[in-house]
């Protein structure tokens, strides 16, 4: 096992990243202040494959265990599925003293995080990611959060989790797609700060995309130290560190949202914003074409979306207008200066950002 520390002060917590660890997560909480009664948040599938390792080796350590299942995909993240949980909560836990667990990806994180942040105010929450976007990504940092209709994300808090425990043995029932999904993240973290993950990924990555737990772990642990590090910086978003995080997912927010969740999953939503946000930075002078082109192959080369489907111009600049980073009429996209750099631009042209998405439905 390899640990991550995300030093928060009185919020600090460890990354645990290892193979076959479900079954040690018990000796772990009983390290923390955390309840006995464990309600794990999850769905169908992950509880069918991975349920009985998590459930027997919190029993083994006296904690009770109760599942909740939601159905998997973005619809999960609601205010109509979060209070039908919280109200199965209630009917289970009266006055137990309770720990949520998150055990399944990044729809099952934001919405079991959200739930553990506004139940009884708070109570303890662990992260136990089974998708590789949210091993190296979604699970890590404390941002939890429902959607709305307009966009993504409008309803959340940031709360930060006792522990993230990311088994990279559970990778291994996820089907390709997935894998595909959580590289998008992977390689936007080499874009924005990290060359050397970029260039690991440029040369490893039929190797994640056959599920070697070598190079999973090398990726899954190296976007743990990036995110810890960037957090620890600028925990609430109010540095404009943290805001690194977003690239590719202004556009790629709104195309899920135009697209009501259907067809794109985050990440190849996402790979179509970075796309998106390369058009913009080459036309506002701050990265070369041929640098621009490296990023795109990448993303090519890994099986995501080069072209824009499903949803209309309008339609994205309309969910676009109710992105949480904007303020006012005032644009926000981070975009690349070169591989493993970026920055903050504000204000970008409507007409640059209508020329870059179309840049993008057009593509081939």
């Amino acid at each position: 096992m390899q640990t991550v520390n995300v030093n928060l002060k009185d919020r600090a917590y460890d990354i645990v990243v290892g193979q076959n660890i479900l079954k040690s997560l018990g000796r772990k909480l009983k390290t923390l202040d955390v309840g006995q009664n464990v309600v794990v948040v999850t769905h169908p599938i992950i509880k069918k494959y991975h349920g009985k390792a998590l459930s027997q080796g919190l029993k083994e350590h006296g904690y009770t265990v109760k599942f909740i299942e939601v159905p998997s995909g973005e619809e999960s993240k609601s205010a109509e599925v979060a209070f039908d949980v919280i109200g199965k909560i209630v009917s289970y836990s009266a006055n137990k003293n309770l720990t949520i667990l998150a055990f399944g990806g990044g729809v099952v994180g934001d919405l079991a995080g959200f739930i553990a942040a506004t139940y009884r105010r708070g109570v303890p929450y662990i992260q136990v990611p089974t998708t590789f976007l949210a091993q190296v990504d979604s699970a890590i940092g404390g941002k939890t959060a429902i959607d709305l209709p307009v966009g993504k994300n409008l309803i959340g808090v940031f709360y930060q989790p006792k522990a993230v425990w990311s088994d990279v043995c559970a990778l291994t029932t996820l089907d390709k797609r997935q894998i595909k999904n959580g590289l998008a993240e992977a390689i936007k973290y080499g874009v924005i700060c990290d060359r050397s993950l970029f260039q690991y990924i440029e040369t490893n990555y039929k190797k994640l995309l056959g599920l070697d737990p070598k190079a999973l772990t090398e990726v899954i642990v190296s976007c743990s130290r990036i995110k810890a590090k960037i957090v620890m910086t600028d925990e609430l978003e109010t540095k404009n560190v943290r805001t690194i995080l977003n690239f590719g997912h202004t556009v790629g927010h709104a195309i899920e949202s135009a697209n009501k969740y259907k067809n794109y999953h985050h990440g190849e939503a996402v790979a179509l914003g970075m796309r998106a946000a390369n058009h913009i930075a080459i036309k506002l002078g701050l990265l070369k074409k041929s640098q621009a082109q490296r990023i795109n192959a990448l993303l090519s080369c890994v099986g995501l979306p080069e072209k824009i489907k499903y949803v209309t111009l309008p339609q994205i600049m309309h969910h676009m207008l109710h992105d949480k980073k904007f303020k006012g009429k005032k644009n926000k996209f981070v975009l690349a200066t070169d591989i493993g750099s970026v920055k903050v631009v504000e204000s970008v042209d409507n007409r640059v950002i209508r020329s870059a998405i179309r840049g993008v439905k057009q593509s081939t």
